[in-house]
């Protein structure tokens, strides 16, 4: 295997790597191992790579994520990736600026790179699906209460509300909304098809830091 890109950089820069050593390594999608690095020049390198071990579980759950602003949109991809996450649906929402929609971000290879990213800080190889759902209201109602059968279905939201559940080991399906949260109008429909509004406390969280918050708590 013979290495051109960024990998080849991150292996100069941050591994400080020398030829002889050994790394480890993952397939996208297939099994991870070790690679012996063979020879190494300024522009490229070469390894000898072995497969040998299955990629780590995946949580049982499936992000409903109402589309955050672009900058932290690609934080947010790498997060889930790392803890993770096998399912996100990007979703619209009333407080969700329609010109975030056309962020570059959302292209496949701008959303594939920064899942990569991701698997590489967790030392996982299987990348999330990502789906994109526009229009909030016939997803929410027509296909949300299918997906949601079966699961523990949550909202993030602040309010007199019950808290988050701790350590559950049943599936989830978990709304979490924009940086002004869901509207009234929004949240009634998401507990019609199925999910129960919950809250993490009295504080207001970023939708990155509400992300890893309620991850960590559900497993």
């Amino acid at each position: 295997m013979v290495l051109r890109d960024r990998r080849l950089k991150h292996m100069q820069e941050v591994h400080r790597a020398e030829v002889g050593d050994s790394l480890r390594v993952g397939r996208i999608n297939g099994l991870l191992g070790s690679a012996e690095l063979l020879r190494l020049e300024p522009h490229e390198a070469e390894l000898r790579v072995s497969l040998d071990s299955a990629p780590p579980e995946k949580l049982p759950i499936t992000l409903l994520l109402a589309l955050p602003r672009p900058k932290m949109l690609r934080r947010v991809f790498q997060t889930i990736a790392t803890m993770g996450v096998p399912k996100v649906i990007l979703l619209n929402s009333y407080r969700v600026e329609k010109s975030f929609w056309q962020t570059p971000f959302l292209e496949p290879e701008a959303i594939r790179e920064q899942l990569i990213l991701g698997l590489e800080q967790a030392r996982d190889s299987v990348l999330p699906e990502v789906i994109i759902e526009k229009r909030f209201k016939p997803f929410v109602e027509d296909r949300l209460p299918h997906m949601a059968a079966g699961t523990l279905g949550l909202v993030g939201h602040p309010g007199d509300l019950p808290a988050c559940p701790r350590a559950v080991t049943q599936p989830v399906t978990l709304a979490i909304g924009p940086e002004g949260g869901w509207i009234p109008y929004e949240v009634d429909l998401l507990r019609q098809s199925g999910l129960q509004p919950v809250q993490l406390g009295e504080r207001i969280l970023r939708v990155e830091t509400a992300v890893t918050a309620l991850l960590a708590r559900l497993f």
